[in-house]
């Protein structure tokens, strides 16, 4: 109970930051897409971290130890530090766009936006469901197996992934296209981020090295 608590007040921070990001610079609250991206967000967040909470609240935990100070290694902490500064950066962008109608983007394609990012956000928690030990972090635990069934068996990174079709949902979503470039320099961070925790996993975590020869693919299926 007490780290389903924690998670519940970091919730309520996180989101009130998200509402900063996305209202100020629309200049505004009325702004329906910015208010059905906050709720879609948030519902697709909750409802699995309350399932973690009742029946692992150790995944929960690992998951909460997230940010550029939970990483041990130097380049994680970079790129981890640099994807927040961009998610960021990508918000209020399209905030700005929406607010100076740079882009013309129809409902239809917000609503599309939107779904994008409850599908992208819902692999990256689906996956702390199937693996315990994914956490936000680069870490080895002691007791800690390779998983390659479910996600794990169509790509080696399923929670960036998700992350990669969540990015891409974020700007229209909010009314934007012009923020869709930004995507580019955040798949760079990724690639940076996944190439140095393989070579963690493949020093410390038996059994890594024959999985990679099981999955191919580190994020999209033939692709890469």
């Amino acid at each position: 109970m007490k780290i389903g608590l924690q998670a519940a007040m970091s919730s309520v921070v996180g989101f009130a930051a998200f509402a900063i990001l996305v209202f100020a610079p629309a200049g505004t609250f009325d702004y329906w897409r910015g208010w059905a991206f906050i709720a879609v967000f948030a519902a697709v967040s909750i409802l699995p971290s309350i399932y973690l909470a009742v029946h692992d609240p150790a995944a929960l935990r690992r998951r909460m130890q997230a940010g550029p100070r939970a990483e041990t290694r130097p380049v994680q902490k970079f790129a981890s530090a640099m994807a927040f500064l961009l998610i960021a950066v990508m918000i209020v962008a399209s905030a700005l766009d929406y607010r100076f109608g740079w882009s013309a983007v129809p409902t239809a394609v917000s609503v599309l936006g939107n779904a994008l990012v409850a599908t992208g956000l819902g692999i990256a928690m689906l996956v702390v469901i199937q693996n315990s030990y994914a956490a936000a972090n680069i870490q080895v635990e002691a007791g800690q197996t390779v998983v390659s069934t479910g996600l794990y068996g169509l790509v080696r990174h399923p929670m960036y992934a998700g992350n990669v079709i969540m990015m891409i949902g974020v700007p229209p979503a909010l009314g934007s296209y012009w923020a869709l470039l930004l995507i580019f320099p955040g798949l760079v961070l990724l690639d940076v981020r996944i190439l140095d925790e393989e070579k963690l996993l493949r020093a410390e975590l038996d059994g890594y090295d024959e999985y990679i020869q099981k999955v191919r693919y580190r994020l999209v299926p033939y692709v890469w």
